[in-house]
């Protein structure tokens, strides 16, 4: 595929007289890891929410390997091959941890429901080569161990990570992290990045993420996108970033 995997033009969203989204622009090419990074408020999880279909753009373009989907429903999206976790975690609590990842499996199951639930052998079959694949991702993300727990009974962080074999069983091209480091130690965080790099590298995904942790986002993302009050204030590689005057005033209230 040539041209860009997500591209975002001029993409704004009004709730009445409030502009969320202010004519955002960027492109996401296959491979990168990309960050999107700003104050409270700043837009961010909005943005998401545009590009996953929860919100219709007022304005604007956004585009998956060239097709428009602003607008289109979250599941059809999602059946595109874009697919997120929430900045909120949401796991079927009473499911275990390895059932949570099977229902993200599912979304691309072959057989009916009707052989599902009279138990033909194709579902079966399908049902099984669906739970190994969730077993083979619950290993990328450290969780094997813990396959048969119930998702609330996971710590926090545990739960992050669990979100995220969930979006990764949808087998998704496009993968959106909503601060998925939320909740982690250190260490924690440092076993994510190299999670995510596998990611990207081992399963030949894109990556899109919105992290708080500096350090974090930093040491992670190739490229980053910083939004104030809606609207789009820098874009580059992190030591741009990190030293761009109008990203320094946006988070301390003053540049330096």
């Amino acid at each position: 595929m040539t041209g860009p995997v997500l591209s975002l033009d001029k993409a704004t969203i009004r709730f009445g007289g409030l502009v969320a989204v202010n004519n955002v622009s960027f492109d996401l090419q296959r491979g990168d890891l990309f960050g999107l990074i700003g104050p409270n408020g700043a837009g961010k999880t909005t943005c998401f929410n545009l590009i996953t279909g929860v919100y219709k753009p007022t304005s604007g373009s956004i585009k998956f390997k060239g097709q428009e989907i602003g607008g289109l429903p979250p599941a059809k999206i999602c059946t595109l091959g874009v697919c997120r976790t929430f900045q909120n975690i949401r796991l079927f609590p009473a499911l275990s941890v390895l059932e949570n990842v099977v229902v993200g499996a599912f979304l691309r199951k072959s057989t009916s429901l009707f052989s599902a639930f009279a138990y033909l052998p194709p579902a079966i079959a399908e049902t099984g080569r669906l739970r190994e694949e969730a077993m083979a991702l619950l290993e990328v993300v450290n969780l094997a161990e813990v396959a048969s727990s119930r998702s609330a009974d996971l710590s926090y962080g545990k739960q992050r990570r669990l979100e995220i074999a969930r979006a990764m069983a949808t087998r998704p091209e496009l993968i959106l992290l909503d601060e998925p480091a939320a909740g982690m130690n250190p260490q924690e965080k440092e076993e994510l990045q190299t999670t995510v790099r596998r990611i990207r590298d081992e399963f030949d995904k894109t990556v899109l993420l919105i992290e708080h942790d500096m350090r974090f986002v930093m040491g992670l993302c190739e490229r980053i996108v910083v939004l104030d009050h809606g609207e789009e204030i820098a874009q580059g590689p992190p030591e741009a970033i990190r030293n761009d005057p109008k990203v320094i005033e946006a988070y301390l209230g003053e540049a330096v």
